[in-house]
């Protein structure tokens, strides 16, 4: 079947966000007096809702709402300028549009909007998925299943660049392919390590007619 819908993950996918989700989760443990945090920590946050990383990082704490009460006192305006716009993201954006569909499919929650608006990207995209508008984060499939359903595709008609060991089983649980954006370790159909080889890719799945 023919390729109708190019979507992709937020963090490390569209944006560097590495040094924003660092500043954001150490200021949140130097308040509670914890240690910053590890590479190991650095790569769970960096794919999980916060929800699931505060969790991760205060796992000896069974009530999490004076650290959760505390992170939603801060302002994402300290952060959300620290996010990296990819190279080449514009370009390819505006090559797939307006012949495919496009959609974001991402783990984070309430600074969604925000983020989108800030670096002037809400226009490229038909459809945003975040962790709030759905009962089950990735890598369950229901992000996939709104966006199947807003487009009416079927998942071959579906392609997914991701980054992250998340975004790998979230491709496999929808039964979707997957691009692997700069992170070979992931099994995935298809790698990529700069969007400005985008177009050619995508030309290569419609065989080359783009």
């Amino acid at each position: 079947m023919p390729l109708k819908v190019v979507a992709f993950d937020c963090d490390g996918v569209l944006f560097d966000s590495r040094a924003a989700n660092i500043a954001f989760y150490d200021h949140i443990l130097a308040h509670f007096g914890r240690p910053l945090m590890s590479e190991a920590q650095v790569d769970y946050v960096h794919a999980h809702t916060v929800h699931e990383s505060i969790a991760h990082l205060f796992p000896d704490r069974e009530d999490l709402g004076e650290v959760t009460a505390f992170y939603r006192t801060m302002d994402p305006m300290q952060f959300i300028p620290m996010m990296i716009r990819e190279p080449h993201l514009v370009e390819f954006l505006a090559f797939l549009r307006p012949r495919f569909g496009t959609a974001v499919a991402t783990n984070r929650t309430t600074t969604t909007q925000r983020v989108f608006l800030y670096h002037n990207l809400a226009q490229w995209f038909d459809l945003v998925v975040c962790a709030l508008d759905v009962a089950h984060p990735k890598p369950h499939p229901e992000s996939f299943w709104k966006i199947r359903d807003h487009f009416g595709i079927t998942p071959e008609e579906f392609i997914y660049f991701g980054d992250s060991i998340v975004d790998q089983e979230f491709a496999e649980n929808a039964g979707v392919r997957l691009v692997a954006y700069r992170n070979p370790k992931l099994r995935a159909d298809y790698h990529l390590d700069s969007f400005a080889q985008g177009p050619e890719l995508i030309q290569a799945l419609c065989g080359n007619n783009s």
